[in-house]
């Protein structure tokens, strides 16, 4: 039996999972990090070294659940938060702490003021110093943040005069190599500190939500993808880079110089917006999930069940972090009455997020001319059946998820099987390492009710939100 690690670094946690080359998990463990150092409205910080800290743990705390030989663990796929840009010394250390993508300090070039500074790379660039010593990145992980990176040929500009915008030169850059190619690795120091197998490759993979894609399927035309994440992104495979298209980008794949289309419109703490919720009720929701051996979510899934499609009319607009060019875009809740429970507030939290995401790909399927067959749903809120049900009737196609939730791991320990050879393409690694576990058909009528509420509500209500919640934010600026 031979084993692939996952590596999946998130925006709220780290995770790493050790499968079979069948694409069943064997152990896992995942660990929160610690919250943003966010002082102001311009800085999202992760505090002191968290990444690197949080990896070693985990690392070690999944190494002492494996039962197996060690040495049978072939490969690790190193996937993390795309976005975010870090600033290195020499040595690959760090010489500012690591620029979260919610940072908006990122629109702006390197101020030229870090002392010891060396590199600026992406959170994947940084993990492999310290996990291999080797100066080396995926190259499906640079994204407008970082230098004049071209999208098309996966590499750096070769002219000097491209460098000057960012206020960097070439050699502040590292080398690239693609998804599925060895980034170095693990060192003796680096063994020490995670747990990882000294000398086990450690493999490429690619932005996470690129990883998340791979991961769950999306080889071809047939479906769609909702990741749900801190960034809800919902995306296709793509064919071709395509810089023109008004209602998506394209998205550098796990799979080397492919594409997938990402919808211009995603949702900025997204599922952070459920933590948010669920963290209002407070200790007592907390112990009682507790006493009752689950979760607070499923505890307000319980209730919100029995609540009729559209949450008797009380609609969320999920804006709780504001683009960077409207920065007086708020969240809100509105349509209040007596019947409205905790229960109608939480589904209509789901509901918002689910016609966010369907508005935002029909504008990308219109514009495409295409049209999928199913949705896929990842992330841990794909665990619930009620959120599935509504991405069903909302979307008015079959909603399935996968067997393992955490396709950004699957995808990373597929980038690791590719990486020495235990599969001889992406799709056979796909057809042997992804499988659907469940689907949801839609409720036809509740379609329809979220078309109406969609097309006369949702279209719309910004340009009656917007102006009063721009006089808010001139009062209290």
């Amino acid at each position: 039996m031979k084993y692939v690690i996952g590596i999946d670094g998130g925006t709220q946690s780290t995770k790493v999972s050790v499968f079979t080359l069948d694409g069943k998990i064997v152990c896992e463990q995942k660990n929160a990090l610690r919250p943003l150092y966010s002082p102001d409205a311009d800085t999202a910080e992760h505090p002191d070294d968290d990444l690197w800290d949080s990896l070693k743990m985990t690392g070690h705390q999944v190494m002492e659940k494996f039962e197996g030989d060690p040495r049978d663990i072939i490969a690790i796929g190193l996937g993390s938060i795309r976005c975010c840009r870090t600033y290195l010394k020499k040595d690959g250390t760090l010489a500012y702490p690591v620029l979260n993508w919610m940072d908006k300090r990122l629109a702006r070039p390197y101020p030229g003021d870090i002392p010891e500074f060396q590199y600026l790379s992406t959170t994947t660039g940084y993990l492999t110093v310290r996990l291999t010593g080797q100066f080396y990145d995926t190259a499906a992980n640079y994204e407008g943040v970082y230098g004049p990176f071209d999208k098309e040929t996966w590499n750096w500009s070769e002219n000097p005069e491209d460098y000057v915008p960012y206020n960097i030169k070439r050699e502040n850059l590292f080398d690239l190599v693609m998804p599925g190619e060895i980034l170095g690795k693990v060192t003796k120091e680096a063994a020490a500190d995670t747990g990882f197998p000294e000398g086990c490759p450690v493999i490429a993979t690619a932005n996470d939500k690129a990883a998340e894609g791979l991961g769950a399927g999306i080889i071809d035309d047939s479906s769609c993808l909702i990741s749900l994440g801190t960034y809800i992104g919902g995306m296709v495979n793509g064919h071709e880079f395509n810089d023109s298209a008004q209602c998506y980008w394209s998205n550098l794949s796990a799979i080397p110089k492919r594409y997938l289309y990402e919808g211009m419109t995603g949702i900025r703490r997204g599922m952070w917006s459920v933590s948010w919720f669920k963290e209002i009720l407070g200790e007592p929701w907390e112990n009682l999930a507790k006493k009752e051996k689950t979760c607070v979510e499923q505890l307000l899934e319980n209730e919100a069940v029995h609540i009729p499609a559209g949450s008797d009319g009380l609609i969320t607009v999920p804006e709780f972090l504001c683009p960077n060019d409207i920065p007086y875009r708020k969240a809100m809740m509105i349509g209040f009455d007596g019947r409205h429970k905790r229960s109608h507030m939480y589904r209509s939290i789901l509901e918002a997020i689910a016609m966010t995401m369907h508005m935002s790909m029909e504008d990308m399927f219109e514009e495409m001319g295409y049209k999928p067959e199913r949705l896929i749903i990842s992330g841990g809120g794909s665990k619930s059946k009620l959120f599935m049900q509504i991405f069903a009737d909302v979307f008015g196609m079959p909603a399935v998820r996968n067997e393992v939730t955490d396709a950004a791991g699957v995808g990373a320990a597929i980038c690791a099987a590719m990486g020495v050879g235990a599969y001889d393409s992406y799709e056979e690694a796909v057809n042997k390492m992804v499988r659907i576990e469940d689907a949801f058909q839609p409720d036809l009528e509740n379609t329809e009710l979220y078309a109406r509420v969609e097309n006369n509500v949702y279209r719309t209500i910004k340009n009656y939100s917007d102006p009063v919640n721009r006089e808010i934010y001139r009062i209290f600026l």
